[in-house]
């Protein structure tokens, strides 16, 4: 581990100075990747600026009807917390599926939001990387890829995003509030994290020295009627091979609305966006969930172990969808 400095900000304005002195800083809040990532050495920071008492640990309801969370609100607060529990099922449940009852304690939602890939490639300083040292290539793609992504990947990159949380956020159509030099911006969620093309080290839009500052999931109704599903190698703190973060709304047995995310396939949480389009007015039936699914991964490629996650995704897709529709059946 390389020698840092460590400073405690007390206002927003002083974290972000303090984080772009030297260009080479980190904010540090509940550190349950940044720091395992300096043990590794893969992440060397000349400073750590600890945010954890600034003014972001809240969840609260706006007039208009939307939910936000600060970005330094533990991931066990939000996943106990009765209006995220009620609203939007879908996010508690993924957050519960991740990590461990110790992590979630510790982990915070801007955190969460920000966490690097747990590609074994990615870690490993014996092995070529493109994400940890720009250029030097990918020995993923022809090693042990059993893991990693079927969709948006590219010839410099195949990793996945590991969060659970983020493939909820991605299908709540929630909204990242973050701060900087130059002000405060809003940036939708399915536009944050990056696709790795050939700048795979370029994981988020966040600019140098941003600072997350909240997350806001707006009003929508459908969040009521949600679920996330996940496989995984074993059950209890194992990333996803493939999840599925799903709203669906009918009337009189027809879909109104449909919201559907993937985790475990790509360098982002992945919006299904071609399977929403197939459900709306459509009749809530098998064949139409089958159909959507099939949309969703119809650009898949898979790689020497991991071709089995397109059939995978497909059917969990469809079983996930059918388990919504049978709940709004029985209402």
């Amino acid at each position: 581990m390389n020698n840092f400095t460590y400073t405690r900000a007390s206002n927003t304005g002083e974290a972000i100075h303090l984080a772009g002195e030297t260009g080479a800083g980190k904010f540090l809040g509940g550190g349950t990747n940044l720091v395992d990532l300096m043990r590794e050495n893969v992440e060397r920071p000349e400073s750590l600026v600890d945010i954890s008492r600034l003014p972001f640990g809240d969840i609260h309801e706006n007039p208009d009807g939307s939910v936000t969370i600060g970005a330094s609100v533990r991931n066990s607060a939000v996943a106990g917390n009765r209006t995220i529990r009620e609203r939007f099922p879908v996010l508690s449940q993924a957050i519960l599926f991740g990590a461990s009852g110790q992590i979630r304690n510790m982990a915070t939602v801007g955190g969460n939001i920000m966490q690097r890939t747990r590609c074994c490639y990615f870690y490993d300083h014996a092995s070529q990387c493109n994400k940890r040292t720009p250029g030097a290539g990918c020995d993923a793609i022809h090693g042990f890829n059993r893991m990693h992504a079927i969709l948006g990947a590219s010839p410099s990159c195949i990793a996945t995003h590991p969060s659970d949380m983020c493939v909820a956020l991605a299908a709540l159509d929630a909204v990242i509030e973050v701060e900087g030099r130059n002000g405060t911006r809003s940036i939708r969620f399915t536009d944050f994290h990056r696709l790795p093309g050939d700048t795979p080290h370029r994981e988020t839009e966040l600019q140098p020295g941003e600072l997350i500052t909240s997350v806001t999931i707006p009003k929508l109704d459908a969040g009521r009627r949600s679920v996330y599903r996940k496989v995984r190698d074993r059950s209890s703190y194992a990333f996803a091979l493939v999840s599925v973060a799903a709203l669906l709304e009918l009337e009189d047995g027809t879909v109104k609305v449909a919201r559907l995310a993937l985790g475990g396939v790509a360098h982002k949480p992945w919006r299904a966006y071609p399977a929403e389009e197939i459900l709306r007015g459509a009749p809530a039936r098998e064949e139409n969930f089958r159909r959507a699914a099939e949309a969703t991964l119809a650009g898949a490629q898979g790689l020497s172990h991991n071709a089995f996650k397109i059939e995978l995704a497909k059917r969990l897709i469809s079983a996930t969808l059918s388990e919504l529709a049978r709940k709004e059946d029985a209402r």
